[in-house]
């Protein structure tokens, strides 16, 4: 395993006009791959790779197959030079482009549960089987990316440098996770808890003074015909933390009803004070379950990525509305 202790931080300069970027049609050809296209126009480097799926992931095809006949528009050099590379997202996700600065100065501490000798909850599909850390591993890398991407500081807690961002369907469990400043994950619930515990705290102290928050990602077991939404536990002590919760769990409700409006959405943000990363952590924290790894449903919103990203995208966009509430 690489030794990469990097601090995932990312400080984006404000440029003004960025909005006002212009992008050049072009079709696509039989055949056409992303980076033949790219290569055609002298474009064809992993930035612009990136670049080109975040720009036309709504006209892609699945695998981010390209569409021949249609049209697509290619990245900007001047959008490439405002982006930094992060090694932890892996080679195809490094390069993080400005968004905004909706969450410039706010610092988020990211901790995907279970991990090293413990997947957490399984579940089988397919004649796969889906471990929970994977999962929440996948969708917190998503997550802080997305931060990062709207100006904020992340802190990824539980790490492997090895895995990076991935697309794949079904996700190979291994015992590669790490905890901050690559401490190896114990055996033993209590014990893998308190490091954590105390990773979080030491940063903590470290960030006083600024606005700091923190989403544990957690995937739920139960029975397999009981499908269960986003929920978010919180400290009934703090009411700092049930609104930051509140407000992850309604935004995800109202994006739900723009996308799937038919869906219904039966989340919910409640107290849970017995939950050690919740009643040992000094930042706002909210405990997020998404889901039932049980159950072929909720398994959707796990195997398929695009369902992945868009969870990273609806708390990115909870966190935003938290943090401006809280300027």
């Amino acid at each position: 395993m690489r030794s990469l202790n990097i601090l995932i931080y990312f400080l984006i300069l404000t440029i003004s006009g960025f909005s006002q970027i212009e992008h050049k049609k072009v079709k696509a050809k039989k055949g056409d791959g992303i980076y033949t296209l790219l290569k055609r126009y002298n474009k064809d480097s992993p930035q612009m790779h990136t670049a080109f799926i975040n720009l036309n992931k709504n006209n892609l095809g699945e695998n981010n197959f390209l569409i021949a006949g249609k049209e697509y528009l290619l990245p900007n050099t001047k959008q490439i030079n405002n982006s930094r590379n992060f090694a932890i997202f892996g080679e195809k996700y490094a390069s993080v482009e400005t968004k905004g600065q909706d969450l410039k100065g706010a610092v988020f501490y990211i901790v995907a549960g279970h991990g090293g000798p413990d997947p957490g909850a399984q579940g089988k599909r397919d004649g796969y089987t889906l471990s929970e850390d994977e999962y929440a591993y996948d969708i917190s890398l998503r997550l802080a990316r997305e931060l990062i991407s709207h100006g904020a500081t992340a802190y990824m807690i539980t790490r492997d440098e090895d895995d990076g961002i991935r697309d794949q369907a079904y996700l190979p469990n291994d015992k590669e996770e790490t905890v901050w400043k690559n401490q190896k994950i114990p055996y033993g619930s209590n014990k893998k808890l308190r490091q954590r515990a105390r990773a979080v705290n030491k940063l903590y102290k470290s960030n006083k003074g600024k606005y700091q928050r923190m989403m544990v990602i957690h995937i739920d077991s139960r029975y397999k015909n009981q499908r269960v939404d986003i929920f978010g536990y919180y400290s009934s002590k703090s009411t700092k933390g049930k609104k930051f919760t509140s407000n992850l769990i309604n935004t995800v409700e109202k994006k739900y009803k723009k996308h799937q409006p038919n869906r219904g959405f039966s989340g919910v943000a409640k107290s849970r004070d017995n939950l050690y990363m919740i009643k040992y952590t000094d930042p706002v924290t909210s405990f997020l379950e998404l889901g039932n790894i049980q159950n072929s449903e909720d398994q959707i919103r796990f195997i398929k990525y695009q369902n992945r990203q868009a969870i990273a995208e609806w708390l990115t966009a909870g966190c935003i509305v938290d943090f401006k509430a809280n300027k």
